[in-house]
């Protein structure tokens, strides 16, 4: 970690260093708040959580060969540490002074659904050219983003940042941190509603990113999405946009996207098949991840692209090569089942896309769905138009697991009384009866919010 000493560090995060004598000047090799993931040379943040106290762990972290630690106690030791008032803080410090000093260009991502499917498909473009560095799964809070940029090495020449929020200001801690060169938001959903309260409010917290880019910033936003759409200038520039299609929605402010997709041919679960037009000409490719939304992700991984100088050729191997991650419309192939394992969060927008990639596949379809969280006091509105859409595209089963997706059951018995529902209290008991239930030749979708843990779901299909 390159101009990573111990007194530049204390210094960046305004803490007091204690106990370095000689080994002031030494280089940092890494930080961590994982205790586990102590390795020589690195710095060991101590943080204090619900469950435990970082605090608790020095004497084995200095063990394990750590340089140094991050405190918010004095500490009774002859080991070097910086004391400070918050190690959260200290840590966003740090990550701030340390990307500050990197030769890269940083895209930053963020929108209410889609964020790391699109960071994986423009890292997967920016690479057909560049070192890339990439938030590791959904390290993308004011703890998670601060870890996966001490992650950057010299070798890097781009980093790809995801940045989630729940709360208004939340954006403007993270984007303080990251600084893009290029601003990146996906669309403008239905998520977090009981904090942001509405999507007017999930516009404005998401657009704090814009207060905090570095001059001459490219802002890239989905120009199908009615309410990016009314976004006319950042810093004075107009954004770049992107969709399907040239038509625009008739809240839009601007004249045209400057990419967008047409002739668009799905294959069902092997992806889609499409053109992409940009001002450098016109290019035929396949994406190979299905649903439709992964258009939005391809154009969005375009635009980033053409800032940072792709040729056309190198953008399109780039979506060529895209893949997903375990939890984002992961297809596994299993005991003569595909299972669509997109287990890893849900809020209204995603649970539809999915239910649509799901009415694309082959034999029998059967939805294994659990409750959404944070969606506010519409909650129980918000899960029956999941069921609403769910009987509209004909699934043929539909597996119920928790207490607020009784009422996307509800609509689905409704609306489609061919749709086979069952429906229980808890995820266990709805395994015990999933799990003889599915057969060789189904189509399986695996969705719920994070913590029904849905994950468990995946791995009893895959070893019954």
């Amino acid at each position: 970690m390159k101009g990573m000493t111990l007194e530049a560090m204390a210094k960046a995060c305004h803490g007091q260093l204690i106990g370095a004598n000689s080994i002031q000047y030494l280089n940092a090799q890494g930080i961590v708040t994982d205790s586990r993931k102590v390795k020589d040379g690195y710095v060991f943040a101590a943080l204090r959580g619900e469950r435990t106290d970082g605090h608790n762990f020095i004497a084995q972290v200095f063990e394990s060969g750590a340089l140094a630690v991050i405190s918010e106690q004095r500490l009774d030791i002859s080991r070097p540490y910086i004391l400070v008032e918050s190690s959260k803080q200290a840590i966003k410090d740090l990550a701030a002074f340390y990307l500050s000093g990197l030769n890269l260009k940083v895209t930053g991502i963020s929108g209410s659904v889609g964020k790391t499917s699109t960071k994986e498909m423009i890292a997967s473009v920016l690479s057909q050219k560049f070192k890339v560095h990439r938030t590791e799964g959904n390290f993308n809070n004011e703890i998670g983003l601060p870890l996966t940029i001490f992650k950057i090495r010299d070798e890097h020449q781009a980093a790809v940042l995801e940045m989630g929020i729940s709360e208004p200001g939340e954006m403007h801690r993270l984007a303080s941190i990251s600084r893009p060169d290029i601003a990146v938001i996906t669309n403008i959903g239905l998520a977090h509603l009981k904090t942001l309260h509405s999507r007017e409010g999930i516009l404005k917290a998401k657009t704090e990113m814009f207060d905090h880019l570095k001059d001459h910033a490219a802002v890239i936003l989905n120009g199908d999405d009615d309410m990016l759409s009314t976004i006319a200038q950042v810093q004075g520039k107009e954004p770049v946009f992107y969709g399907i299609g040239t038509e625009k929605p008739r809240t839009a402010v601007y004249n045209s996207k400057t990419l967008y997709a047409s002739d668009i041919e799905s294959l069902g679960l092997k992806g889609i098949r499409l053109v992409i037009h940009t001002p450098e000409g016109d290019f035929h490719t396949r994406i190979p991840i299905p649903g439709r939304h992964n258009i939005y992700n391809a154009l969005a991984a375009a635009a980033v692209g053409r800032q940072l100088g792709l040729t056309n050729e190198e953008i399109k191997a780039g979506i060529e090569h895209a893949r997903t991650i375990d939890g984002r419309t992961n297809l596994i192939e299993s005991r003569g089942m595909t299972i669509i394992d997109d287990c890893y969060n849900a809020n209204p927008v995603s649970m539809k896309a999915s239910i649509d990639v799901l009415s694309t596949a082959d034999g029998r379809t059967v939805a294994v769905l659990g409750d959404m969280g944070d969606l506010g006091e519409n909650e129980r509105s918000l899960h029956y138009d999941v069921g609403v859409h769910l009987a509209s595209k004909k699934i043929d089963v539909l597996f119920c697991a928790g207490t607020l997706i009784q009422e996307t059951a509800r609509a689905a018995v409704q609306q489609n009384p061919d749709c086979e529902v069952h429906v229980f209290a808890s995820r266990d008991e709805m395994l015990k009866e999933l799990l003889p239930f599915l057969r060789e030749g189904d189509s399986v979708l695996i969705k719920a919010s994070h913590f029904m843990e849905f994950h468990e779901v995946v791995e009893e299909i895959i070893t019954m």
